[in-house]
């Protein structure tokens, strides 16, 4: 028979520990790539601004190509740029450069090319800043002025494209064109990055939930892989962002980096909350169903030995426990109480004895007037002797013991019968359900004055001590 392993049954070796090391930065790697990558399109303004290399790097991976339409009003600026520079402004190229772009800003603003980026917002400031450099409310009208040999005459044309150079191409070279598959879908190649953090991390995942099957009795591969089921999102290509939860065991679990306390502190006040209301949920159902028990006279059937339901261990656990609780008074209670029951029989026998006709006749006699005070002292001595003595030897004596049957006998089968009769039941189960009524609302009453992160903060406490 195979013996029963933990489920990292190599966890004190060194080499094992680092192992788990390094998966877990291997899977913190992975992670940090596919934030980034789900993060590339929201944040590539900010990447082409600081990092344009990155840009040019990672926007074939995102299918990304420049738009043509502001790409190509980008290259016509350009080429008047360096017209002006070369031949002035009254150059005849110039001037139909100068036109071809009036055409194309008119498309471009009738066209919108930033429309298939989903960048509406880019496209308004772009139109909001050529308005308001030009003193009108049409975009039009404003890129129509801006790029005609008049404006450009009476205006400082280095001014006025520095303007341009400044506020109006970074907007234009944010935009840009996601090619389309087959499927009408954009392309998206991060796969072929994402393919061998996949591999890598599904053949660790089955080969060590194999491992464990192996070496353990109550466990199948298949049990297995289901135990260890977070693992498995870090095979998944779709909803990536779920890897978050397998990266953070690995990470916490190989001991990567501390994150006891980043733990507690995020989970810190929802787990208060959850806590306090889950408690309250099972103190509750707790007591609903000890109600349900008690009205429905299980509790009565229980204590009247009933044969119905699922038994386990000795059939008569009644008789045990009575049988158990007079040994445990017999040897155990009454050496201890027995100068106490002296006590009590010498009070007894003092007044009983005092209110007797024979103890007035003989305390009358002269001589003898303190011989029924010793009398009753030395009687009482006797009587809790004798009677400790009479229960001891009773009970271990063969016949005695029988006697102490018949009467446990006699008292459960005495109370059984009470307990069936249909009005003590229905007193007891009355008692018992108001009982548990009145410590459910008073628990749920005092629940809403205590805090449960002050709670949750003195079991931390409790813990770290």
């Amino acid at each position: 028979m195979k013996q029963q392993q933990p489920l990292n049954p190599t966890q004190n070796q060194t080499g094992y520990i680092w192992w788990q090391k390094l998966l877990a930065l291997i899977a913190l790697i992975n992670l940090i790539l596919v934030l980034c990558h789900l993060s590339y399109l929201p944040l590539r303004d900010i990447y082409l601004r600081y990092t344009p290399l990155l840009v040019r790097i990672y926007d074939p991976v995102k299918g990304i190509e420049p738009h043509p339409d502001t790409e190509a009003y980008l290259q016509t600026v350009a080429l008047i740029k360096q017209e002006i520079s070369q031949r002035g402004l009254e150059a005849a190229s110039t001037e139909q450069l100068l036109a071809s772009l009036r055409q194309q800003s008119i498309s471009l603003i009738e066209e919108n090319p930033f429309l298939a980026a989903n960048k509406l917002g880019t496209f308004a400031k772009l139109k909001h800043r050529m308005e308001y450099r030009l003193g009108t409310r049409s975009a039009k009208e404003a890129f129509t002025r801006f790029w005609s040999l008049e404006y450009l005459s009476d205006n400082n044309i280095a001014t006025e494209l520095a303007f341009f150079t400044d506020k109006i191409e970074p907007l234009l070279e944010t935009n840009y064109y996601r090619r389309i598959d087959a499927n009408g879908l954009y392309i998206d190649n991060f796969w072929r990055i994402d393919i061998f953090f996949m591999i890598f991390f599904a053949l660790e995942y089955f080969i060590r939930t194999f491992w464990v099957a192996k070496n353990r009795d109550d466990l199948n591969w298949w049990d297995a892989i289901l135990r260890c089921w977070y693992d498995a999102l870090m095979l998944i290509p779709v909803w990536r962002w779920l890897r978050i939860l397998p990266v953070t065991i690995r990470i916490h679990k190989s001991g990567l980096f501390n994150m006891e306390r980043i733990l507690a502190q995020i989970t810190h006040e929802p787990a208060a909350y959850l806590s306090h209301r889950a408690s309250m949920f099972l103190i509750v159902q707790l007591l609903n169903r000890s109600q349900e028990v008690i009205q429905n006279g299980a509790l009565t059937n229980l204590l009247s030995s009933s044969t119905e339901g699922v038994r386990v261990g000795e059939a008569d656990k009644i008789n045990t426990i009575i049988d158990r609780l007079i040994g445990l008074t017999i040897y155990k209670v009454l050496p201890e109480v027995q100068p106490d029951l002296e006590d009590l029989l010498r009070h007894s026998l003092q007044g009983a004895l005092r209110e007797s006709d024979v103890y007035q006749t003989v305390k009358a006699i002269p001589g003898i007037a303190n011989l029924p005070q010793e009398a009753i002292e030395q009687l009482a001595d006797y009587l809790a002797q004798a009677t400790y003595d009479v229960l001891v030897n009773s009970y271990t004596d063969t016949e005695g013991k029988i006697i102490f049957e018949r009467l446990s006998d006699n008292f459960s089968l005495t109370l059984r019968k009470q307990l069936q009769n249909k009005a003590t039941q229905t007193e007891i189960q009355v008692l018992l359900s108001d009982l548990l009524e009145e410590w459910k609302l008073n628990y749920v009453k005092s629940s809403h004055q205590r805090n449960p992160e002050k709670t949750l903060t003195e079991a931390e406490k409790i813990q770290n001590i």
